[in-house]
């Protein structure tokens, strides 16, 4: 069976979101990093991506376009995608979830000021 190609991926996001609630999603992607990230490093890399690569389907993926897809979410330049980064590119690759999101947020500082 072929690997998916990029474009054939479902943005799964937004189904997380609504079954998972907005700490769950976050939990969800926080697991997700440490599952591709370089253990001793502590963020991912391009090495540590493409060993985990085929965990995404993305094992043939050529090390220009994953490099690429780091450069896309490295915000500090450091060649490498942090916590935060990996969390902030997943939100910004998923088109229905960044239109959702104004919701989640409000959610968010309701539950904070219910609990606070």
């Amino acid at each position: 069976m072929a690997a998916p190609k990029m474009g054939d991926f479902e943005d799964l996001l937004p189904v997380m979101a609504e079954k998972l609630g907005g700490e769950g999603l976050i939990r969800e992607l926080c697991n997700g990093f440490r599952l591709l990230m370089d253990g001793e490093k502590g963020v991912i890399t391009l090495e540590s991506l493409k060993r985990n690569a085929a965990l995404l389907g993305l094992q043939e993926l050529r090390d220009d376009e994953l490099q690429s897809m780091l450069r896309e979410g490295d915000s500090d330049g450091d060649g490498a995608l942090n916590q935060m980064e990996f969390c902030v590119l997943m939100f910004r690759l998923s088109p229905d979830l960044m239109e959702e999101s104004q919701f989640w947020l409000e959610q968010a500082l309701e539950e904070v000021l219910r609990d606070g």
